[in-house]
Protein backbone atom coordinates (compact mmCIF):
# COMPACT_ATOMS: atom_id res chain seq x y z
CA UNK A 1 0.00 0.00 0.00
CA UNK A 2 1.54 3.57 -1.24
CA UNK A 3 1.44 6.12 1.36
CA UNK A 4 -1.26 8.06 -0.18
CA UNK A 5 -3.56 4.93 -0.27
CA UNK A 6 -2.75 4.98 3.67
CA UNK A 7 -3.62 8.85 4.13
CA UNK A 8 -6.95 8.54 1.78
CA UNK A 9 -7.75 5.31 4.31
CA UNK A 10 -9.07 8.14 6.73
CA UNK A 11 -10.57 10.15 4.25
CA UNK A 12 -14.02 9.39 4.22
CA UNK A 13 -14.96 6.68 1.68
CA UNK A 14 -17.40 8.33 0.35
CA UNK A 15 -15.41 10.92 -1.64
CA UNK A 16 -12.87 8.18 -3.06
CA UNK A 17 -14.20 5.72 -5.26
CA UNK A 18 -11.60 2.91 -6.61
CA UNK A 19 -11.54 0.01 -9.15
CA UNK A 20 -14.08 -0.55 -11.43
CA UNK A 21 -17.14 1.52 -9.98
CA UNK A 22 -18.05 4.89 -11.46
CA UNK A 23 -14.87 7.70 -10.61
CA UNK A 24 -16.32 10.17 -7.91
CA UNK A 25 -14.51 13.00 -7.91
CA UNK A 26 -12.18 13.15 -4.89
CA UNK A 27 -11.43 16.65 -4.05
CA UNK A 28 -8.44 17.77 -2.38
CA UNK A 29 -8.00 17.29 1.03
CA UNK A 30 -7.10 21.22 2.47
CA UNK A 31 -3.32 21.73 2.08
CA UNK A 32 -2.79 19.10 -0.36
CA UNK A 33 -1.76 19.35 -3.83
CA UNK A 34 -1.21 16.78 -7.09
CA UNK A 35 2.69 16.57 -7.77
CA UNK A 36 1.63 15.92 -11.06
CA UNK A 37 -1.20 16.64 -13.35
CA UNK A 38 -1.96 14.83 -17.02
CA UNK A 39 -4.91 16.91 -18.70
CA UNK A 40 -5.90 18.29 -21.92
CA UNK A 41 -6.47 15.60 -24.42
CA UNK A 42 -7.37 11.57 -24.72
CA UNK A 43 -7.14 9.91 -21.55
CA UNK A 44 -7.59 5.70 -21.86
CA UNK A 45 -8.17 4.65 -18.20
CA UNK A 46 -9.05 0.40 -19.26
CA UNK A 47 -11.64 1.08 -17.23
CA UNK A 48 -15.58 0.06 -18.32
CA UNK A 49 -17.30 2.27 -15.96
CA UNK A 50 -15.61 5.40 -17.63
CA UNK A 51 -13.21 4.77 -20.49
CA UNK A 52 -12.58 8.32 -21.33
CA UNK A 53 -11.29 10.85 -18.88
CA UNK A 54 -9.98 14.54 -19.92
CA UNK A 55 -7.26 14.66 -16.78
CA UNK A 56 -6.03 12.77 -13.79
CA UNK A 57 -4.13 13.91 -10.51
CA UNK A 58 -1.19 12.28 -9.12
CA UNK A 59 0.27 12.95 -5.58
CA UNK A 60 3.52 10.70 -4.79
CA UNK A 61 3.11 7.49 -6.80
CA UNK A 62 -0.70 7.22 -6.45
CA UNK A 63 -3.34 8.30 -8.85
CA UNK A 64 -5.66 10.10 -6.59
CA UNK A 65 -8.55 11.37 -8.94
CA UNK A 66 -9.30 10.85 -12.96
CA UNK A 67 -12.42 13.20 -14.39
CA UNK A 68 -12.95 16.07 -16.26
CA UNK A 69 -10.54 19.47 -16.60
CA UNK A 70 -12.97 20.91 -14.50
CA UNK A 71 -12.93 18.09 -11.78
CA UNK A 72 -9.49 18.17 -11.33
CA UNK A 73 -8.84 21.61 -11.58
CA UNK A 74 -8.71 21.38 -7.95
CA UNK A 75 -6.01 19.33 -7.71
CA UNK A 76 -3.13 21.85 -9.17
CA UNK A 77 -0.91 23.74 -7.07
CA UNK A 78 1.79 25.81 -7.33
CA UNK A 79 4.03 23.10 -7.04
CA UNK A 80 2.28 20.79 -9.56
CA UNK A 81 3.59 19.89 -12.64
CA UNK A 82 1.34 19.64 -15.56
CA UNK A 83 1.45 17.15 -18.51
CA UNK A 84 -0.51 18.99 -21.26
CA UNK A 85 -1.27 16.27 -24.05
CA UNK A 86 -1.17 18.19 -27.35
CA UNK A 87 -1.99 17.42 -31.16
CA UNK A 88 -4.23 13.70 -30.54
CA UNK A 89 -1.72 12.83 -28.09
CA UNK A 90 -3.15 9.98 -25.76
CA UNK A 91 -2.11 8.41 -22.58
CA UNK A 92 -3.23 4.77 -21.48
CA UNK A 93 -2.24 2.91 -18.52
CA UNK A 94 1.81 2.33 -18.35
CA UNK A 95 2.40 -0.01 -20.95
CA UNK A 96 3.39 -3.90 -19.50
CA UNK A 97 5.67 -6.28 -21.29
CA UNK A 98 4.18 -9.50 -20.74
CA UNK A 99 6.95 -11.71 -22.28
CA UNK A 100 10.54 -10.93 -21.86
CA UNK A 101 14.01 -11.62 -20.93
CA UNK A 102 15.04 -8.32 -19.08
CA UNK A 103 18.65 -9.00 -18.26
CA UNK A 104 18.85 -10.29 -22.01
CA UNK A 105 17.19 -7.53 -23.00
CA UNK A 106 20.14 -5.18 -21.60
CA UNK A 107 22.70 -8.18 -22.41
CA UNK A 108 21.60 -7.86 -25.77
CA UNK A 109 22.51 -4.00 -26.09
CA UNK A 110 26.57 -5.45 -25.40
CA UNK A 111 27.20 -7.79 -27.94
CA UNK A 112 26.81 -7.47 -31.96
CA UNK A 113 23.41 -6.64 -33.00
CA UNK A 114 22.62 -9.19 -36.39
CA UNK A 115 18.59 -8.63 -36.42
CA UNK A 116 19.37 -5.88 -39.74
CA UNK A 117 22.04 -8.45 -41.94
CA UNK A 118 20.23 -9.10 -44.80
CA UNK A 119 22.65 -12.04 -45.60
CA UNK A 120 24.66 -14.44 -44.47
CA UNK A 121 27.95 -12.40 -45.41
CA UNK A 122 26.65 -9.35 -43.83
CA UNK A 123 27.25 -11.33 -40.39
CA UNK A 124 30.43 -12.80 -41.22
CA UNK A 125 32.21 -9.63 -42.01
CA UNK A 126 30.55 -8.08 -38.63
CA UNK A 127 32.58 -10.65 -36.90
CA UNK A 128 35.55 -9.63 -38.81
CA UNK A 129 35.68 -6.47 -37.80
CA UNK A 130 35.14 -7.20 -34.63
CA UNK A 131 37.97 -9.89 -34.46
CA UNK A 132 40.43 -7.17 -36.05
CA UNK A 133 40.27 -4.87 -32.97
CA UNK A 134 39.50 -7.78 -30.06
CA UNK A 135 42.44 -9.62 -28.00
CA UNK A 136 43.11 -13.04 -29.06
CA UNK A 137 41.14 -15.63 -27.26
CA UNK A 138 38.97 -13.46 -26.15
CA UNK A 139 34.75 -14.27 -27.23
CA UNK A 140 32.79 -12.59 -30.41
CA UNK A 141 29.01 -13.10 -29.39
CA UNK A 142 26.43 -11.63 -31.21
CA UNK A 143 22.50 -12.39 -31.74
CA UNK A 144 19.31 -11.42 -33.68
CA UNK A 145 20.33 -13.37 -36.82
CA UNK A 146 17.50 -15.49 -38.77
CA UNK A 147 18.18 -17.23 -42.12
CA UNK A 148 14.73 -17.19 -43.22
CA UNK A 149 14.83 -13.12 -43.51
CA UNK A 150 17.97 -12.86 -45.37
CA UNK A 151 17.57 -11.76 -49.52
CA UNK A 152 19.33 -14.56 -50.64
CA UNK A 153 20.53 -18.28 -49.23
CA UNK A 154 24.01 -18.87 -48.02
CA UNK A 155 25.86 -21.25 -50.72
CA UNK A 156 26.59 -23.59 -48.53
CA UNK A 157 23.76 -24.78 -46.06
CA UNK A 158 22.12 -27.67 -44.13
CA UNK A 159 18.67 -27.38 -43.73
CA UNK A 160 18.63 -23.59 -44.89
CA UNK A 161 21.06 -23.16 -42.55
CA UNK A 162 24.95 -21.42 -43.13
CA UNK A 163 27.99 -24.04 -41.87
CA UNK A 164 30.44 -22.33 -40.08
CA UNK A 165 33.68 -22.56 -42.86
CA UNK A 166 33.78 -18.67 -43.44
CA UNK A 167 33.11 -17.84 -39.77
CA UNK A 168 35.79 -19.50 -38.55
CA UNK A 169 37.95 -17.87 -41.26
CA UNK A 170 36.95 -14.63 -39.95
CA UNK A 171 37.64 -15.09 -36.43
CA UNK A 172 40.12 -17.76 -36.65
CA UNK A 173 42.17 -16.89 -33.32
CA UNK A 174 38.34 -16.03 -31.15
CA UNK A 175 35.94 -17.75 -30.16
CA UNK A 176 32.68 -17.20 -31.54
CA UNK A 177 28.80 -17.30 -30.36
CA UNK A 178 26.33 -15.93 -32.20
CA UNK A 179 22.41 -16.81 -31.09
CA UNK A 180 19.57 -17.02 -33.45
CA UNK A 181 17.07 -14.72 -33.27
CA UNK A 182 14.48 -16.85 -31.50
CA UNK A 183 16.93 -17.72 -28.83
CA UNK A 184 16.65 -21.54 -29.70
CA UNK A 185 19.57 -21.71 -32.13
CA UNK A 186 23.10 -21.00 -32.41
CA UNK A 187 26.20 -20.85 -34.79
CA UNK A 188 29.56 -21.33 -32.94
CA UNK A 189 33.05 -20.91 -35.25
CA UNK A 190 35.59 -23.92 -34.65
CA UNK A 191 37.36 -22.18 -32.06
CA UNK A 192 34.47 -22.25 -29.78
CA UNK A 193 33.29 -25.92 -30.75
CA UNK A 194 37.19 -27.20 -30.10
CA UNK A 195 36.76 -25.34 -26.84
CA UNK A 196 33.42 -27.12 -25.91
CA UNK A 197 35.15 -30.30 -27.11
CA UNK A 198 32.95 -31.05 -29.51
CA UNK A 199 33.64 -33.08 -32.53
CA UNK A 200 31.75 -35.60 -35.34
CA UNK A 201 31.58 -38.30 -32.95
CA UNK A 202 30.09 -36.06 -30.04
CA UNK A 203 26.34 -37.23 -29.24
CA UNK A 204 23.86 -34.08 -28.51
CA UNK A 205 21.82 -33.83 -25.26
CA UNK A 206 18.54 -34.46 -25.22
CA UNK A 207 16.08 -32.31 -26.72
CA UNK A 208 18.77 -30.70 -29.11
CA UNK A 209 20.47 -31.46 -32.34
CA UNK A 210 23.85 -30.52 -33.69
CA UNK A 211 23.38 -30.13 -37.43
CA UNK A 212 26.29 -31.63 -39.85
CA UNK A 213 27.58 -31.87 -43.56
CA UNK A 214 27.09 -33.62 -45.82
CA UNK A 215 30.41 -35.04 -45.10
CA UNK A 216 29.50 -35.73 -41.46
CA UNK A 217 31.47 -32.93 -40.20
CA UNK A 218 29.80 -30.10 -37.60
CA UNK A 219 28.43 -27.22 -39.03
CA UNK A 220 28.19 -25.34 -36.21
CA UNK A 221 24.78 -24.83 -35.90
CA UNK A 222 23.34 -26.20 -32.53
CA UNK A 223 19.26 -26.08 -32.07
CA UNK A 224 17.94 -25.96 -29.35
CA UNK A 225 19.74 -27.65 -25.65
CA UNK A 226 22.72 -28.74 -27.96
CA UNK A 227 24.07 -24.93 -27.56
CA UNK A 228 24.55 -25.84 -24.06
CA UNK A 229 28.33 -27.03 -24.19
CA UNK A 230 29.45 -24.05 -26.16
CA UNK A 231 27.28 -21.27 -23.83
CA UNK A 232 28.81 -23.36 -20.77
CA UNK A 233 32.47 -22.54 -21.65
CA UNK A 234 31.57 -18.92 -22.66
CA UNK A 235 29.83 -18.32 -18.91
CA UNK A 236 33.11 -20.37 -17.83
CA UNK A 237 35.32 -17.64 -19.07
CA UNK A 238 32.90 -14.62 -17.95
CA UNK A 239 33.14 -16.02 -14.37
CA UNK A 240 36.62 -15.48 -14.33
CA UNK A 241 36.29 -11.39 -14.45
CA UNK A 242 36.24 -10.30 -10.43
CA UNK A 243 33.55 -9.89 -8.67
CA UNK A 244 33.44 -6.31 -9.49
CA UNK A 245 33.74 -6.70 -12.78
CA UNK A 246 30.75 -9.01 -12.99
CA UNK A 247 28.53 -6.36 -10.45
CA UNK A 248 29.38 -3.86 -12.84
CA UNK A 249 28.28 -5.74 -16.24
CA UNK A 250 24.99 -7.10 -14.40
CA UNK A 251 24.29 -3.62 -13.26
CA UNK A 252 24.88 -2.11 -16.73
CA UNK A 253 22.60 -4.81 -18.35
CA UNK A 254 19.69 -3.44 -16.32
CA UNK A 255 20.43 -0.11 -16.97
CA UNK A 256 20.43 -0.71 -20.35
CA UNK A 257 17.46 -3.01 -20.18
CA UNK A 258 15.29 -0.11 -18.49
CA UNK A 259 16.03 2.78 -20.79
CA UNK A 260 15.23 0.34 -23.68
CA UNK A 261 11.89 0.09 -21.66
CA UNK A 262 11.91 3.64 -21.33
CA UNK A 263 12.00 4.84 -24.17
CA UNK A 264 9.12 2.38 -25.73
CA UNK A 265 6.43 2.79 -22.92
CA UNK A 266 6.88 0.12 -20.92
CA UNK A 267 6.67 0.32 -17.49
CA UNK A 268 6.26 -3.50 -16.06
CA UNK A 269 8.07 -5.98 -17.63
CA UNK A 270 7.32 -10.06 -17.10
CA UNK A 271 10.54 -11.52 -16.89
CA UNK A 272 10.49 -15.00 -18.69
CA UNK A 273 12.55 -17.04 -16.95
CA UNK A 274 15.58 -16.19 -14.57
CA UNK A 275 18.29 -18.47 -12.35
CA UNK A 276 17.23 -18.14 -8.57
CA UNK A 277 20.97 -16.59 -8.49
CA UNK A 278 20.13 -13.95 -10.87
CA UNK A 279 16.73 -13.05 -9.00
CA UNK A 280 18.45 -13.00 -5.57
CA UNK A 281 20.73 -9.95 -7.10
CA UNK A 282 17.23 -8.36 -8.70
CA UNK A 283 15.96 -8.89 -5.79
CA UNK A 284 18.78 -7.24 -3.98
CA UNK A 285 18.65 -4.55 -6.63
CA UNK A 286 14.97 -3.91 -5.76
CA UNK A 287 15.61 -3.40 -1.88
CA UNK A 288 18.00 -0.64 -2.44
CA UNK A 289 15.50 1.12 -4.68
CA UNK A 290 18.06 -0.07 -8.04
CA UNK A 291 15.61 -1.13 -10.58
CA UNK A 292 14.49 1.18 -13.35
CA UNK A 293 11.15 -0.83 -14.38
CA UNK A 294 8.67 -3.25 -11.86
CA UNK A 295 9.95 -6.69 -12.32
CA UNK A 296 7.77 -9.92 -12.37
CA UNK A 297 9.85 -12.30 -12.10
CA UNK A 298 9.62 -16.14 -13.27
CA UNK A 299 11.78 -18.73 -12.05
CA UNK A 300 13.52 -21.16 -14.16
CA UNK A 301 15.71 -23.80 -11.84
CA UNK A 302 15.29 -27.31 -10.38
CA UNK A 303 12.32 -28.68 -8.77
CA UNK A 304 14.42 -29.37 -5.76
CA UNK A 305 15.72 -25.99 -5.75
CA UNK A 306 12.82 -24.21 -6.31
CA UNK A 307 11.08 -26.13 -3.58
CA UNK A 308 14.47 -25.51 -1.24
CA UNK A 309 14.87 -21.74 -2.08
CA UNK A 310 11.33 -20.28 -2.95
CA UNK A 311 9.67 -20.15 0.01
CA UNK A 312 12.50 -17.35 1.10
CA UNK A 313 13.00 -15.87 -1.98
CA UNK A 314 9.28 -15.35 -3.04
CA UNK A 315 7.95 -11.54 -2.97
CA UNK A 316 5.14 -9.26 -3.66
CA UNK A 317 5.54 -5.51 -4.40
CA UNK A 318 9.52 -5.38 -3.01
CA UNK A 319 10.97 -2.09 -3.38
CA UNK A 320 8.07 -0.16 -3.20
CA UNK A 321 6.17 -2.35 -5.53
CA UNK A 322 9.18 -2.82 -8.19
CA UNK A 323 9.30 -6.76 -7.36
CA UNK A 324 7.39 -9.49 -7.38
CA UNK A 325 8.68 -13.28 -7.73
CA UNK A 326 5.95 -15.86 -7.40
CA UNK A 327 5.91 -17.96 -10.55
CA UNK A 328 8.13 -20.44 -12.12
CA UNK A 329 9.35 -21.33 -15.90
CA UNK A 330 9.74 -24.18 -18.23
CA UNK A 331 9.97 -24.69 -21.58
CA UNK A 332 8.52 -27.94 -23.05
CA UNK A 333 9.87 -27.42 -26.85
CA UNK A 334 11.53 -24.87 -28.83
CA UNK A 335 10.84 -22.10 -31.54
CA UNK A 336 9.43 -22.59 -35.18
CA UNK A 337 12.03 -20.76 -37.35
CA UNK A 338 14.87 -23.17 -36.05
CA UNK A 339 12.43 -25.94 -36.77
CA UNK A 340 12.01 -26.87 -32.63
CA UNK A 341 8.51 -26.24 -32.01
CA UNK A 342 7.49 -30.21 -31.27
CA UNK A 343 4.31 -30.16 -33.90
CA UNK A 344 1.60 -33.49 -34.21
CA UNK A 345 2.49 -33.89 -37.53
CA UNK A 346 5.66 -33.49 -39.23
CA UNK A 347 6.58 -30.18 -40.44
CA UNK A 348 5.62 -29.40 -44.25
CA UNK A 349 9.08 -28.17 -45.33
CA UNK A 350 10.76 -31.19 -43.06
CA UNK A 351 8.97 -34.11 -43.04
CA UNK A 352 11.40 -36.20 -41.68
CA UNK A 353 11.30 -34.42 -38.06
CA UNK A 354 8.38 -33.31 -35.63
CA UNK A 355 10.82 -30.72 -34.13
CA UNK A 356 12.02 -31.27 -30.26
CA UNK A 357 10.75 -31.79 -26.84
CA UNK A 358 13.61 -29.81 -24.74
CA UNK A 359 12.40 -29.58 -21.08
CA UNK A 360 11.05 -33.23 -20.89
CA UNK A 361 7.49 -34.14 -19.81
CA UNK A 362 8.34 -35.91 -16.61
CA UNK A 363 10.66 -32.42 -15.36
CA UNK A 364 7.49 -30.22 -16.54
CA UNK A 365 5.19 -32.14 -14.53
CA UNK A 366 7.43 -32.25 -11.42
CA UNK A 367 7.40 -28.57 -11.69
CA UNK A 368 4.27 -28.29 -11.80
CA UNK A 369 3.79 -30.27 -8.52
CA UNK A 370 5.71 -28.14 -6.65
CA UNK A 371 4.08 -24.89 -7.89
CA UNK A 372 0.77 -26.92 -7.11
CA UNK A 373 2.32 -27.12 -3.55
CA UNK A 374 3.51 -23.93 -2.79
CA UNK A 375 0.94 -22.21 -4.58
CA UNK A 376 3.07 -20.77 -7.31
CA UNK A 377 2.14 -19.16 -11.27
CA UNK A 378 3.04 -22.34 -13.73
CA UNK A 379 4.31 -20.40 -17.21
CA UNK A 380 5.42 -22.91 -19.09
CA UNK A 381 6.50 -22.31 -22.95
CA UNK A 382 4.62 -24.20 -25.61
CA UNK A 383 5.13 -23.02 -29.37
CA UNK A 384 4.08 -26.19 -31.45
CA UNK A 385 0.41 -27.61 -31.03
CA UNK A 386 1.74 -30.93 -29.82
CA UNK A 387 3.87 -29.19 -26.79
CA UNK A 388 0.41 -27.15 -26.27
CA UNK A 389 -1.54 -29.97 -25.68
CA UNK A 390 0.92 -31.74 -23.47
CA UNK A 391 0.53 -28.75 -21.53
CA UNK A 392 -2.87 -28.41 -21.55
CA UNK A 393 -3.48 -32.33 -20.71
CA UNK A 394 -0.77 -31.66 -17.73
CA UNK A 395 -2.79 -28.83 -15.84
CA UNK A 396 -5.96 -30.21 -16.13
CA UNK A 397 -4.29 -33.37 -14.62
CA UNK A 398 -2.95 -31.58 -11.57
CA UNK A 399 -5.24 -28.76 -11.24
CA UNK A 400 -8.34 -31.09 -11.03
CA UNK A 401 -11.84 -30.65 -11.80
CA UNK A 402 -11.68 -27.63 -9.75
CA UNK A 403 -9.25 -25.42 -12.17
CA UNK A 404 -11.46 -22.83 -13.10
CA UNK A 405 -12.30 -21.67 -9.60
CA UNK A 406 -8.45 -21.86 -8.38
CA UNK A 407 -7.87 -18.75 -9.59
CA UNK A 408 -4.52 -20.32 -10.28
CA UNK A 409 -3.82 -18.34 -13.70
CA UNK A 410 -1.45 -20.94 -14.94
CA UNK A 411 0.02 -19.71 -18.45
CA UNK A 412 1.21 -20.80 -21.30
CA UNK A 413 3.68 -18.61 -22.86
CA UNK A 414 3.49 -18.29 -26.38
CA UNK A 415 0.87 -20.90 -27.31
CA UNK A 416 1.89 -19.82 -31.13
CA UNK A 417 0.13 -23.56 -32.88
CA UNK A 418 -2.68 -24.72 -31.95
CA UNK A 419 -4.68 -27.86 -32.28
CA UNK A 420 -8.55 -26.66 -32.90
CA UNK A 421 -9.52 -28.86 -30.31
CA UNK A 422 -7.48 -27.44 -27.86
CA UNK A 423 -8.18 -23.66 -28.43
CA UNK A 424 -11.88 -24.01 -25.85
CA UNK A 425 -9.19 -25.39 -23.72
CA UNK A 426 -7.63 -22.40 -22.55
CA UNK A 427 -11.03 -20.71 -20.95
CA UNK A 428 -12.18 -24.19 -19.76
CA UNK A 429 -9.12 -24.24 -17.42
CA UNK A 430 -8.90 -20.76 -17.00
CA UNK A 431 -5.47 -20.85 -18.67
CA UNK A 432 -3.94 -17.56 -19.59
CA UNK A 433 -1.87 -17.08 -23.54
CA UNK A 434 0.89 -15.11 -23.15
CA UNK A 435 1.24 -14.54 -26.71
CA UNK A 436 3.64 -11.79 -28.51
CA UNK A 437 1.47 -10.10 -31.43
CA UNK A 438 4.74 -9.24 -33.69
CA UNK A 439 5.59 -12.72 -33.50
CA UNK A 440 2.86 -13.33 -35.88
CA UNK A 441 4.06 -10.89 -38.80
CA UNK A 442 7.72 -11.34 -38.10
CA UNK A 443 7.19 -15.30 -38.82
CA UNK A 444 4.40 -14.88 -41.26
CA UNK A 445 7.18 -15.00 -44.06
CA UNK A 446 7.90 -18.94 -43.07
CA UNK A 447 4.66 -19.90 -40.82
CA UNK A 448 2.57 -21.47 -44.00
CA UNK A 449 6.38 -23.23 -45.41
CA UNK A 450 6.88 -24.58 -41.72
CA UNK A 451 3.37 -25.93 -41.21
CA UNK A 452 1.38 -25.63 -44.41
CA UNK A 453 -1.27 -23.85 -45.69
CA UNK A 454 -4.17 -25.58 -43.96
CA UNK A 455 -2.39 -25.52 -40.12
CA UNK A 456 -1.34 -22.12 -40.97
CA UNK A 457 -5.01 -21.00 -41.01
CA UNK A 458 -6.79 -22.90 -38.73
CA UNK A 459 -4.11 -22.88 -35.68
CA UNK A 460 -1.25 -20.19 -35.88
CA UNK A 461 -1.85 -16.81 -33.45
CA UNK A 462 -5.45 -17.76 -33.30
CA UNK A 463 -6.03 -14.59 -30.97
CA UNK A 464 -10.12 -14.27 -32.32
CA UNK A 465 -10.70 -17.69 -31.11
CA UNK A 466 -9.38 -18.10 -27.90
CA UNK A 467 -10.80 -14.33 -27.18
CA UNK A 468 -14.32 -15.92 -28.14
CA UNK A 469 -13.56 -18.72 -26.09
CA UNK A 470 -12.72 -16.81 -23.26
CA UNK A 471 -9.44 -17.21 -23.02
CA UNK A 472 -7.49 -13.87 -21.30
CA UNK A 473 -4.45 -12.80 -23.61
CA UNK A 474 -1.53 -10.78 -22.27
CA UNK A 475 0.37 -9.48 -24.91
CA UNK A 476 4.60 -8.71 -25.31
CA UNK A 477 7.33 -9.31 -27.93
CA UNK A 478 9.84 -11.85 -26.35
CA UNK A 479 12.34 -8.94 -26.10
CA UNK A 480 15.43 -9.33 -27.24
CA UNK A 481 13.69 -12.41 -29.19
CA UNK A 482 12.06 -9.07 -30.81
CA UNK A 483 12.77 -5.53 -30.15
CA UNK A 484 10.75 -4.11 -27.56
CA UNK A 485 8.31 -1.90 -29.62
CA UNK A 486 4.88 -2.15 -28.05
CA UNK A 487 3.41 -0.62 -30.82
CA UNK A 488 4.81 -3.37 -33.48
CA UNK A 489 2.77 -5.86 -31.58
CA UNK A 490 -0.29 -3.72 -30.86
CA UNK A 491 -0.65 -2.92 -34.67
CA UNK A 492 0.00 -6.51 -35.23
CA UNK A 493 -2.63 -7.47 -32.96
CA UNK A 494 -5.32 -5.44 -34.42
CA UNK A 495 -4.50 -5.43 -37.72
CA UNK A 496 -2.08 -8.95 -38.99
CA UNK A 497 -1.15 -6.72 -41.84
CA UNK A 498 2.37 -7.38 -43.14
CA UNK A 499 5.29 -5.20 -44.63
CA UNK A 500 4.19 -5.84 -48.23
CA UNK A 501 0.51 -4.86 -47.53
CA UNK A 502 -1.24 -8.55 -46.88
CA UNK A 503 -2.81 -9.29 -44.11
CA UNK A 504 -1.80 -12.65 -42.07
CA UNK A 505 -5.16 -14.61 -41.90
CA UNK A 506 -7.05 -11.51 -40.77
CA UNK A 507 -9.99 -13.16 -39.33
CA UNK A 508 -8.43 -14.02 -36.51
CA UNK A 509 -7.67 -9.89 -35.76
CA UNK A 510 -8.54 -8.50 -32.08
CA UNK A 511 -10.12 -4.93 -31.52
CA UNK A 512 -8.48 -2.12 -30.76
CA UNK A 513 -9.31 -2.08 -27.53
CA UNK A 514 -9.03 -6.06 -27.02
CA UNK A 515 -5.16 -5.40 -28.19
CA UNK A 516 -4.83 -2.27 -25.98
CA UNK A 517 -6.69 -4.41 -22.64
CA UNK A 518 -3.40 -7.04 -22.89
CA UNK A 519 -1.18 -4.52 -22.75
CA UNK A 520 -2.44 -3.12 -19.55
CA UNK A 521 -5.36 -4.40 -17.58
CA UNK A 522 -5.33 -7.82 -18.90
CA UNK A 523 -1.38 -8.33 -18.88
CA UNK A 524 -1.53 -7.09 -15.08
CA UNK A 525 -3.83 -9.94 -14.40
CA UNK A 526 -1.58 -12.15 -15.59
CA UNK A 527 0.65 -11.29 -12.57
CA UNK A 528 -2.09 -10.91 -9.66
CA UNK A 529 -1.53 -7.25 -10.52
CA UNK A 530 -4.72 -5.97 -11.37
CA UNK A 531 -6.08 -4.20 -8.44
CA UNK A 532 -2.33 -1.69 -8.67
CA UNK A 533 -1.76 -1.34 -12.04
CA UNK A 534 -3.77 -2.03 -15.66
CA UNK A 535 -5.82 1.30 -15.68
CA UNK A 536 -5.80 4.77 -14.70
CA UNK A 537 -7.84 5.15 -11.67
CA UNK A 538 -7.63 6.48 -8.34
CA UNK A 539 -5.64 4.16 -5.68
CA UNK A 540 -3.23 2.85 -8.49
CA UNK A 541 -0.58 3.31 -9.36
CA UNK A 542 0.75 6.03 -11.42
CA UNK A 543 2.25 4.00 -14.34
CA UNK A 544 1.33 5.92 -17.73
CA UNK A 545 2.56 5.60 -21.20
CA UNK A 546 2.02 8.87 -23.60
CA UNK A 547 1.54 8.28 -26.70
CA UNK A 548 1.47 10.15 -30.00
CA UNK A 549 -2.07 8.64 -31.26
CA UNK A 550 -4.76 6.95 -29.88
CA UNK A 551 -4.10 3.47 -30.58
CA UNK A 552 -8.35 2.34 -29.94
CA UNK A 553 -9.58 5.12 -32.29
CA UNK A 554 -6.68 6.18 -34.77
CA UNK A 555 -6.31 4.44 -38.69
CA UNK A 556 -4.02 1.42 -39.12
CA UNK A 557 -1.45 3.69 -40.94
CA UNK A 558 -1.73 6.15 -37.76
CA UNK A 559 -1.51 3.11 -35.34
CA UNK A 560 1.64 1.57 -37.19
CA UNK A 561 3.32 5.48 -37.26
CA UNK A 562 2.35 6.22 -33.14
CA UNK A 563 5.24 6.77 -31.06
CA UNK A 564 5.74 6.92 -27.06
CA UNK A 565 6.22 10.69 -26.42
CA UNK A 566 6.90 10.05 -22.56
CA UNK A 567 6.75 6.93 -20.00
CA UNK A 568 5.76 8.20 -16.33
CA UNK A 569 6.90 5.19 -13.74
CA UNK A 570 5.30 6.53 -10.00
CA UNK A 571 4.47 9.91 -11.03
CA UNK A 572 8.17 10.77 -12.42
CA UNK A 573 8.34 11.24 -16.08
CA UNK A 574 11.57 9.20 -16.51
CA UNK A 575 11.70 9.51 -20.36
CA UNK A 576 10.17 11.84 -22.75
CA UNK A 577 11.25 11.80 -26.39
CA UNK A 578 14.00 14.54 -27.34
CA UNK A 579 14.20 15.21 -23.91
CA UNK A 580 11.15 17.07 -23.37
CA UNK A 581 8.27 16.52 -21.27
CA UNK A 582 5.16 15.93 -23.24
CA UNK A 583 4.15 19.73 -22.54
CA UNK A 584 5.42 19.37 -19.15
CA UNK A 585 5.26 22.32 -16.95
CA UNK A 586 4.59 24.37 -13.76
Amino acid sequence: MGILTKKIAAWSVSSFVVLGMAFASCEPVRGWQADLIVTGGTIRTMELSRPVVQAIAVVGDEIVAAGSVGEIADWAGPDTRIVRLQNGQTAVPGLIESHGHFVGLGESLMMLDLSTAKTWDEIVEQVRVAAASAPAGSWIIGRGWHQAKWDTPPERSIDGYPDNQELSAAAANHPVLLTHASGHMSMANDYALRLADLNPDSLAPSGGEFLKTAAGELSGVLRETAQGPVQRMLARDQMKMSKEESAARFAMAVRLAGEECWKNGITSFHDAGSSLSTVQVLRDMAVARQLPVRLYVMVRDTPEMIAERMPKLRATGLGNEFFTVRALKRSIDGALGPHGAWLLAPYADLPGSTGLNTDSVELVRATAEVARKLDLQLCVHAIGDRANREVLDMYEEILGDAAMHLDHRWRIEHAQHLHHDDIPRFGKLGVIAAMQGVHCTSDALYVPQRLGALRAENGAYVWRSLLDSGAVICNGTDAPVEKIDPIASLAASATRRLGDGSVFFPQQCMTREEALRSYTIDAARAAFEETRKGSLVPGKLADITILSADPVACSDDELARTEVISTIVGGKIVWSRNGETAGAEK
